[in-house]
């Protein structure tokens, strides 16, 4: 077999650079014609991983990177180890982000959404989807995703939308989804609710205006504070705390509201601070949750001052039509005008935005469908945080999950958009109850006739609820839905790759969908999605700021590709994360990195590549190079795998990284690299061989087209005995002793090559080396020394070499001649000079040691720095002055 390499090697032209854009969709090519990412049921074990499913619109990111490349990494792996590896890619439909380019795109062509009927605008939102979506699916096959293509979900597929449909039927039937008239976060740019999820929260500097309100009948005024002056022309009471003595003689009389001119009555409630501004709250039930509440306990009047855009109608009187914003601005001056406007203050205030537009969120009255989730959190809270049946990486973020799941509340799942799966709610009637929830339109005419005791209803009768239901609620289903679990529960490949194993997603939508998710499994399934979760940090630049458009500090992640490699962008992004949840500061230097590593591993290949191969005796050291390497090889496959177990990614690919760069290229192909225009013989070329097919496999999870290359290059191979489909390494014992014994020699081997960089020791040029061995150290590599060394005899000694250079390895002293080329006198003196300078910076040193108050207050790592520092620093004094002394 090994011949064969031989031969095949010198029939081949292996080109002197890498070249990663060819080879890629060369490989990725290969990969998919030969069916590898694709996963069927069968005897072995499953590993499977579901995606979190980007947005239809999307294109890929730094996070996308960084998430699918982890991913990948845990894919590639398992099938390596002989599991069935199953990864399920798909996107999702985006209801707000989609319906938003579809609208604007119509607006291009002069069309109005508003014009338009819902199949209209839905086969426009078809047409776009169909033409630019997915495009992301795409882009992560450049950077290598070896998903399973054939699985491609998408949140809008008929399969996924009638389970959906199915979900929210049975939970209405459950008693667990309402429809409630509740103040809702309004998104007046999408125009439609969010949940409370979708609103992130920002402090905005904004001001705090005093306004005046004259009493009925009086010349008296009182005063209320308000950061939003626009909506007095919405307010129906003020209401003051009836322990504030201040207004105690206000109790029962009205004030007029400036501008529209409204009578309004003073009502008290312990719910105003006495202490905020003025003490008098203006109450506006429409616009504000906390006004409703005092609204509906003192009945009072509610008037919706703004259209669903956030302009106001008919009650804003002559500022109908008005930007909220801009009306503020000129209530502000008309309040002015009319005296009523007492001072303006700058104040600090925390509001609402939209987690999708940006847009300032609007509390707004409004009948919505909502889930009950008071009971249906219970078995998610436990499988996380008591059984750790689901188990979070890292563990911290345990605390965010437990506080929002413990003071969840109920989730608003409508949505005022055409774009998504359309609320299964069918009216038949005016009253409030006049409805039935069914799965499709025959079923709802048989329930309506059943309910209202109408036998003569028809299908012309019902009329669909407009509402579309929250993306999330169909993403919440995805590791069921992917595999068909709603519509048929007890079919085989639900049964065969669910529960999955791994959940690879940012920590931001732990709310949005990883918490969902586990509540929908145990609701439908009785069972977790995924046993593991692994939470990347967010990349952010290197400034540590987020990435974003309006910055513009987001590179491009496909000319990152084109630039460097896929591989390389994949070992860049590993190397930037410092593990689970933190995040990372995106450096392009690390992309470089990564594409100096390949580049380093193509040209060790090249180099075995390049040696001739002959039927001549194994050299010894050989033999000991290997046995180190073997082990060596061993010991590092042991501390990945146990990074792996423990989800530190990053580690187990800088283990690898030091492997390979240090180990194999730096020390080990040295070690048994024949002399120059010699051969190596064929049983260390064989095992070399052998060991490069290793360290392939336990690189090919995070550098996938680079090994894929090199391990097709080595021999001809069959579809079957492609590397990605190869088996991981097997693990054995490993012998401490000769790691360690290499370890010393590898020290030895620096301090000789030390020397004759220092002294201009050419390595063409053999020297003598002389060993005091106090340390009684193994004499197993003198071999190799000799070797890396270029020593022609190695002795050991009994006492100090005179006039030799000097230097020490633990406390063994090691000695070379000196050479006729070398002044003494100049070398006395370079030395000399040396150890002044090693004294004084060793009683600085000492000076900062013998201070207390720097002992006992310094934190213990830079106490222990400079304890480090001192010993270093005699262990060099005692080396300069035995240097010294030979010289003499």
């Amino acid at each position: 077999m090994q011949i064969s390499i031989q031969k095949l090697f010198q029939s081949m032209s292996i080109p002197a650079q890498y070249d990663a854009n060819n080879i890629e969709s060369k490989w990725y090519d290969y990969w998919m014609k030969n069916n590898y990412f694709h996963s069927e049921p069968d005897k072995r074990e499953p590993y499977t991983i579901v995606i979190p499913p980007p947005n239809v619109t999307g294109v890929l990111h730094m996070g996308h990177m960084l998430n699918n490349t982890l991913q990948d990494v845990l894919i590639r792996r398992a099938r390596l180890l002989g599991k069935n590896a199953c990864w399920v890619p798909g996107t999702d439909h985006a209801s707000i982000a989609t319906e938003a380019k579809v609208v604007a795109k119509l607006k291009e062509q002069g069309i109005d959404k508003n014009d338009l009927s819902r199949e209209e605008f839905l086969k426009h939102a078809w047409d776009w989807t169909n033409e630019y979506g997915g495009v992301i699916l795409e882009q992560l096959k450049k950077l290598g995703c070896s998903c399973d293509w054939d699985r491609t979900k998408f949140t809008m597929d008929d399969d996924m939308s009638e389970g959906v449909i199915k979900v929210f039927v049975d939970l209405f039937n459950k008693g667990l989804i309402y429809r409630g008239y509740r103040m809702v976060n309004w998104d007046p740019a999408a125009k439609t609710t969010l949940s409370d999820e979708e609103v992130e929260y920002i402090d905005k500097q904004g001001k705090l205006y005093h306004i005046s309100y004259i009493l009925k009948d009086s010349d008296d005024v009182v005063t209320i504070a308000t950061t939003r002056p626009e909506t007095i022309l919405g307010d129906t009471a003020i209401c003051v705390n009836p322990e504030d003595e201040r207004y105690s003689h206000l109790k029962g009389k009205q004030v007029i509201v400036p501008i529209c001119n409204r009578e309004i009555p003073i009502i008290e409630d312990e719910y105003v601070d006495i202490e905020f501004g003025t003490g008098c709250l203006k109450i506006t039930p429409a616009h504000d949750v906390n006004d409703k509440g005092i609204g509906e306990k003192h009945n009072l009047e509610v008037v919706d001052i703004f259209n669903d855009d956030a302009t106001l109608n008919s009650f804003g009187l002559h500022y109908e039509g008005l930007d909220r914003f801009e009306a503020r601005k000129e209530i502000v001056k008309e309040l002015e005008q009319l005296g009523c406007l007492i001072k303006v203050e700058d104040y600090n205030n925390r509001v609402g935005i939209s987690e999708r537009t940006k847009a300032m969120i609007e509390p707004r009255l409004s009948d919505q469908w909502f889930l009950k989730m008071e009971d249906l959190v219970k078995p998610a809270i436990s499988s996380v945080l008591e059984t750790r049946d689901i188990k979070f990486f890292p563990k911290k973020i345990e605390s965010t999950y437990k506080h929002w799941m413990t003071n969840i509340r109920d989730w608003n799942i409508s949505r005022q958009l055409l774009w998504g799966q359309q609320i299964p709610a069918f009216y038949y009637g005016d009253g409030k109850d006049d409805f039935v929830v069914a799965e499709n339109i025959e079923a709802a005419l048989k329930l309506a006739k059943e309910k209202s005791g109408n036998t003569k209803l028809e299908f012309r009768d019902l009329k669909q609820d407009n509402d579309a239901l929250d993306t999330w609620f169909s993403s919440w289903l995805w590791p069921i839905s992917v595999f068909d679990g709603v519509r048929y529960p007890d079919n085989p490949e639900i049964k065969y790759y669910y529960p999955t194993n791994d959940l690879v997603t940012a920590p931001d939508i732990i709310f949005f969908w990883v918490a969902r998710m586990i509540i929908s499994g145990y609701e439908y399934r009785e069972e977790k999605p995924f046993n593991n979760v692994y939470f990347t940090g967010l990349v952010r630049d290197n400034q540590g700021r987020k990435m974003s458009k309006q910055l513009g500090n987001s590179p491009d992640a496909l000319k990152l590709i084109k630039d460097y490699g896929a591989d390389a962008v994949r070992v860049g992004m590993m190397l930037l994360s410092s593990g689970a949840g933190n995040d990372l500061l995106f450096d392009e230097e690390k992309c470089k990195q990564g594409k100096s590593f390949a580049n380093k591993i193509w040209n060790a290949f090249r180099l075995i590549y390049g040696w001739e191969v002959a039927d001549i005796e194994q050299p010894e050291h050989a033999k000991i190079a290997l046995s180190w390497y073997e082990n060596k090889f061993q010991e590092t496959l042991y501390t990945i795998e146990d990074h792996f177990n423990k989800y530190r990614l990053s580690d187990a690919l800088m283990e690898t990284y030091k492997l390979v760069w240090n180990d194999f290229c730096s020390w080990f192909l040295e070690m048994i690299k024949p002399a120059y225009q010699q051969p190596i013989d064929r049983k260390t070329y064989n095992a070399v061989i052998a060991i490069l097919e290793d360290n392939l496999k336990t690189l090919h999870p995070f550098m996938p087209f680079l090994t894929e290359e090199i391990w097709q290059y080595i021999q001809e191979r069959s579809s079957e005995e492609a590397l990605i489909v190869s088996s991981w390494p097997e693990k054995k014992s490993v012998n401490k002793a000769i790691i360690n014994d290499f370890d010393f020699a590898s020290e030895v081997i620096s301090g000789i090559r030390t020397i004759r960089k220092q002294k201009n020791i050419a390595f063409k040029d053999t020297i003598d080396l002389s060993v005091l061995n106090s340390e009684n150290a193994t004499k197993t590599f003198d071999l190799v020394i000799k070797k890396l060394g270029n020593i022609s005899e190695l002795n050991y000694v009994d006492s100090k070499v005179e006039g030799a250079l000097t230097f020490r390895v633990k406390s063994n002293e090691y000695f070379v001649p000196m050479q006729g080329t070398i002044d003494v006198e100049a070398e006395v003196a370079k030395l000399t000079e040396e150890l002044n300078y090693t004294e004084g910076f060793l009683k600085s040193v000492q000076r900062k040691l013998s201070n207390e108050r720097f002992v006992n207050n310094a934190p213990e790592q830079v106490v222990a720095s400079e304890r480090k520092k001192e010993a270093d620093a005699l262990a060099k004094i005692e080396t300069l002055k035995a240097s010294l002394e030979s010289l003499k």
